[in-house]
């Protein structure tokens, strides 16, 4: 074998500068969306045991978290919110003094410039933990529409700058595109969970919003994980019915989803780096099993290379401190 018959590809790879030079996917502050989850009550800084790092904030101490996000130059975040109370039709999520309408307006206040995102769902506001109306054990399409609308434009009025879909039922998108151009809300886009499968990889989040189902599961509204093409079906509706953005979720299992709904459509794509994923590294780290700065970097530039414009990630303020040095 001559010298001239094989590429030597190791030469683009010789040392650090030259590597730098052609890297192909840049991670960047403005690239992460960190979730903040707001609980009623006061003097509240609840540790999700399954989630280390991760906390539910009562309003008063809610700026804490908040000053740290902004000082470390994260430009959006997304509200969960734990009500005080629930009811099987979830009226606290629609409330326009619930406790996501509230911490909306708290850091509008204190940083007007700072994107906030609305997740706007019932599953954290009903008693039995559905995302829906259940009517006889089902759970209704069309009547939950109407209320994910109106808590849709609860939160617009709250001063939501996007509105963040979560619940799988099928018209969302089109429901509350259309309560929100009714109420004078043309502007505000939405960023749709397009598509959100029935993963195991969500334990740990239901334990930081209280929202595991009380009976059953939610394989009949959200997706089947061995299904790719039904994945583009969701994510062609919602463009259809007037979505601005588009969510994967979750990412890691799902990066060839990614991939296609990102050469599918010209909208931004986000992924949703998920609470399981996030708490898996996590443990692994506490163990010494992985280098966490080196596992997480890695993680979150493969979503960004899989098409990601965006990433809700609950490692956003670890990712900044390290891509900051």
């Amino acid at each position: 074998m001559t010298k001239a018959s094989f590429r030597r590809h190791r030469r683009l790879r010789r040392t650090a500068g030259i590597r730098s030079s052609v890297r192909e996917t840049h991670l960047h502050t403005s690239d992460f969306i960190y979730p903040v989850f707001v609980k009623e009550g006061s003097g509240i800084k609840n540790a999700v045991p399954s989630m280390p790092g991760v906390y539910q904030w009562s309003l008063d101490r809610l700026n804490e978290e908040v000053d740290e996000v902004v000082d470390l130059g994260i430009e959006t975040m997304i509200v969960f919110g734990v009500p005080a109370e629930k009811d099987e039709v979830g009226s606290s999520a629609y409330d326009p003094n619930g406790i996501v309408q509230k911490g909306i307006r708290q850091i509008k206040e204190r940083y007007p410039d700072m994107t906030v995102i609305a997740d706007t769902c019932l599953c954290q506001f009903t008693d039995h933990g559905h995302c829906g109306v259940v009517e006889n054990g089902e759970i209704v399409n069309d009547d939950s529409l109407t209320l994910l609308a109106r808590a849709a434009v609860s939160q617009a009025e709250a001063g939501a700058d996007i509105i963040a879909p979560s619940n799988m039922m099928d018209g969302f998108v089109a429901a509350i595109r259309e309560g929100l151009d009714e109420a004078g809300y043309e502007n505000i886009p939405i960023m749709s969970y397009a598509v959100k499968y029935a993963s195991a990889f969500y334990g740990p989040f239901r334990d930081a919003a209280h929202s595991s189902p009380k009976s059953g599961d939610r394989k009949t509204y959200q997706m089947d994980p061995a299904n790719r093409m039904e994945a583009l079906r969701e994510a062609d509706s919602d463009v259809e019915e007037g979505a601005d953005f588009l969510i994967v979720k979750p990412a890691l299992s799902y990066l060839d989803i990614i991939r296609e709904v990102r050469d599918r459509h010209p909208y931004p794509v986000v992924a949703y780096n998920v609470s399981g994923e996030y708490s898996m590294v996590k443990a692994a780290a506490e163990n010494g099993w992985v280098d966490e700065k080196a596992i997480v970097l890695e993680k979150l530039t493969s979503m960004k290379r899989a098409g990601a414009d965006l990433i809700l990630t609950y490692h956003a303020k670890d990712a900044v401190r390290w891509l900051n040095g």
